[in-house]
This record gives C-alpha cells, sequence and structure tokens, in this order.
C-alpha cells in the first residue's frame, strides 16, 4: 500500500528516491518501456474493480457537483480508456535518442545533436484521476522519472492507481511517487525543490497554474486554462456553425479546450444569435450577452466586463456581436488564455487572417475546439496543454518531455 504520511520528511524523501531512479529511468531500453506500459494497460483493466471502488469513495466525500463532478468519476469505460492510452503510447516511436542534427566539424570532430530525457518530472494537478495515468506512461516512455501531486478530491483513486502502476516488476524502485494531497504543504515544497526536480507541470484551473508559476524556484511548463472563443463570421454556413459551437461548449465542458465564448458577426447576428441560443439552451447552457445580442435574443443575462475573461468549466456561454474579423480577433487576443480559438466562415481571406493573427497554441477554422488534445493530434496521450511560447506549445506529449545533448567525437582534437 502507499501510505502517505504529512510531513516536510516524508516529501523531501520522495523527492531524494525519484531523483536516485531517474538515471535507471533513463538507461530503460525502448522494448522495456513498451513492454512495462502493456504490462501496467493490463493491470489496469484487472483492477479495474477496485479502481472504481477507491473513486466511489472519492466522489462521496469530494463535495464535486455537475461538471467538476464529471472530471473525477471514473467508469469502466474510463477505466479501458486509461489501459488503451496506455497501450496507444507504447506504439509510438521512442523520442529518446533520436538525431535532430549531426555535422562535421572542420577539424574532423563529428556533432550529434540527440533528444535526452529531462530527468525528474513533477506535475500537480487536480481532480482527473486519468492524468495518473497518462502522464506516469508519457513520462516513462520519454526516460524521466515522475512525481505527481494530484487534487485531494481524488487522493484515493490516485492512491490505488499509483500502487498498481508501481507495483509493475522492471520498474525503476522509485520512479513513481505519490505526494499527499491534503495540504499545500507538499506543492510548496514540490516547487521549491531545485535541484531535485528538473521541470514542474502545473495542470488544472487558473488558481493553480497562477500558484506554481508565481511561486516556484523550479521550471515551469505552464498548461493553461481554456477561455476558448468561437467566431461565427457572416459568411458562414450556419448549419456548420451550430454543429461547432454546440458540439465545442457541450460535449464536455468541464474541459479546458471546451469553447466559453461565442462571437457573432452583426451582419448575420439577427439571424444567427436567436437560433443558437434556442439550441444551446435546450441543452442547459446558461446563457450571458452583450447589449447587443441581449436586444436580439430573449434570455440571455447579462454578460459583465469580467465574463469575457472567465473559464467557466460549465455549461455556461456568453456571446457577444463583432463588427468585423479585425474586431472577432482583437477581442480574443484581449480576453483569451492562449489555448485554443475557431473561426466558422466560408471566406477563405477571413480565415487565414484569423489564423494568423490569433495569438493561441490552437487555432481551427471550421473545426470544434474540443480537438485541442494530444490523442487527437496523434501524440497519444499528453501531460498537458501549454499556453506559453518556451519549451513547448499546444499539446505536448513524448517529444516535449525531452531535452537535448551533443555528443561530439573526436580523434585527439585540441583547441589551439
Amino acid at each position: 500500500m502507499v501510505t502517505v504520511l504529512k510531513s516536510e520528511r516524508y516529501t523531501r524523501d520522495r523527492l531524494e528516491r525519484v531523483r536516485a531512479a531517474a538515471p535507471q529511468v533513463a538507461e530503460l531500453t525502448t522494448d522495456a518501456k513498451n513492454s512495462l506500459l502493456l504490462a501496467m494497460a493490463d493491470a489496469i483493466e484487472y483492477h479495474r474493480r477496485s479502481i472504481l471502488d477507491a473513486n466511489e469513495r472519492d466522489l462521496q466525500t469530494s463535495g464535486l457537483q455537475g461538471a467538476m463532478r464529471d472530471r473525477l468519476l471514473l467508469t469502466g469505460d474510463r477505466i479501458l480508456g486509461m489501459a488503451s492510452g496506455l497501450r496507444d503510447v507504447a506504439a509510438l516511436p521512442d523520442p529518446v535518442g533520436e538525431t535532430l542534427a549531426e555535422w562535421q566539424h572542420a577539424n574532423g570532430m563529428h556533432i550529434r545533436k540527440v533528444r535526452v530525457p529531462l530527468g525528474v518530472v513533477g506535475i500537480v494537478y487536480e481532480s482527473r484521476p486519468n492524468v495518473t495515468v497518462d502522464t506516469v506512461a508519457l513520462a516513462l516512455k520519454a526516460g524521466n522519472a515522475i512525481v505527481l501531486r494530484g487534487g485531494k478530491e481524488a487522493a484515493h483513486s490516485n492512491q490505488r492507481l499509483v500502487e498498481i502502476l508501481s507495483s509493475i516488476a522492471g520498474v525503476p524502485e522509485g520512479a513513481i511517487q505519490l505526494l499527499d494531497s491534503s495540504s499545500r504543504d507538499s506543492v510548496q515544497e514540490l516547487i521549491k525543490a531545485r535541484g531535485l526536480i528538473d521541470v514542474i507541470i502545473p495542470r488544472g484551473g487558473a488558481g493553480l497554474i497562477t500558484y506554481v508559476v508565481e511561486n516556484s524556484m523550479v521550471p515551469v511548463i505552464e498548461t493553461g486554462a481554456g477561455n476558448c472563443h468561437i467566431f461565427v463570421d457572416e459568411s458562414a454556413d450556419l448549419d456548420m456553425a451550430d454543429r461547432i459551437v454546440i458540439n465545442a461548449k457541450t460535449q464536455r465542458p468541464s474541459v479546458c479546450n471546451a469553447a466559453e465564448k461565442l462571437l457573432v458577426h452583426e451582419a448575420i447576428a439577427d439571424r444567427y444569435i436567436p437560433r443558437i441560443v434556442k439550441k444551446l439552451a435546450e441543452r442547459g447552457v446558461e446563457l450571458r450577452g452583450d447589449d447587443a445580442s441581449r436586444v436580439i435574443a430573449q434570455g440571455l443575462g447579462v454578460a459583465s466586463e469580467s465574463d469575457w475573461g472567465e473559464e467557466y468549466l460549465r455549461l455556461c456561454m456568453a456571446i457577444r456581436i463583432v463588427s468585423d474579423t479585425a474586431q472577432a480577433i482583437a477581442h480574443i487576443n484581449r480576453y483569451s488564455t492562449r489555448h485554443s480559438e475557431a473561426i466558422v466562415t466560408s471566406s477563405e481571406a477571413n480565415a487565414r487572417r484569423f489564423l494568423r493573427a490569433v495569438d493561441s497554441a490552437a487555432v481551427y477554422w471550421n473545426a470544434s475546439t474540443r480537438f485541442t488534445d494530444g490523442a487527437e493530434f496523434g501524440f497519444g496521450a499528453e501531460m498537458g496543454i501549454s499556453t506559453q511560447k518556451l519549451h513547448c506549445r499546444g499539446p505536448f506529449a513524448l517529444a516535449e518531455l525531452t531535452s537535448s545533448k551533443y555528443e561530439v567525437v573526436g580523434s585527439g582534437q585540441v583547441r589551439p
């Protein structure tokens, strides 16, 4: 059993153990890593009942409702999805050792730039236990050890999953560590552990991400909150727009790539806003709007200034009328979290301008924002969606969990 002790010494011990394990993980061959991942997948399926029991304990004590409860909930199908994700990662090419560039120095030395593991990855996340499995899979395949600090709402689920994953024969001792989630102390200790942890990845709401970014002494890869937008242009196919808006808002509203804001060109606002409001309301979406939208459609609440920057993570959407593509772009670049934005239009010129000018990690033309996902992009599972520009942006997975080094082979050369 994984015993979680609430002490600074406990956390320090775990961090020192994972640091010691990192070189052993880095030396695993591709075949060995793939075998471990496949064994983990089988074990997750075999222990499905105990995982569901642990998750039920979390659900009974979490106090979460609606979309946030859905983030915590595990089902038989979701557990099978975890196992499938492990197998998908096993099937991906191993990035470790990949040659990024090579050349010959004038003096005859051969210089090669190759991918290498980051070392120890720390991830701080909230109430989605599937993140535990996804991140372990990716870290291991990229040759990294991992420290997990999940949310207290998922403590029993995460504990059971880590027990299963770390029990697989061949996993280096200490390579997967789970920290106490009952207080913020373990987060504080993790993000101050410079020298033991190579990179921190915060994954969750804006408050969590901001706290880690502003307080960490360890380099951070920031996964962003998702205040995502859809702009329905004047030349849009309105049936297509309906499908995209409804999917992006309602298919799974609790995730970061769900759409939160709808911008509509003023030339079609009278026709489009009443129809999409009716369809969204029928699906239980709470709707808010600017003054112009509220004149056109009944049932809209008032969208205040704070609404435009808020990530709802629930069945709620705010609507604004804009005069043209330029105003839509300006609104998005002001209020978005730089995650995912979409334009629905038949105008290639407007689409190309939108794709070029919107400063977000993923920008869509005539497609739902819900596709911003490592698996959907063909990367297998993902560590998160990075909204920063260094060292990666968008869905990041295996390649982004590596660094590089230079291997230089000479024959006795010295510098004159």
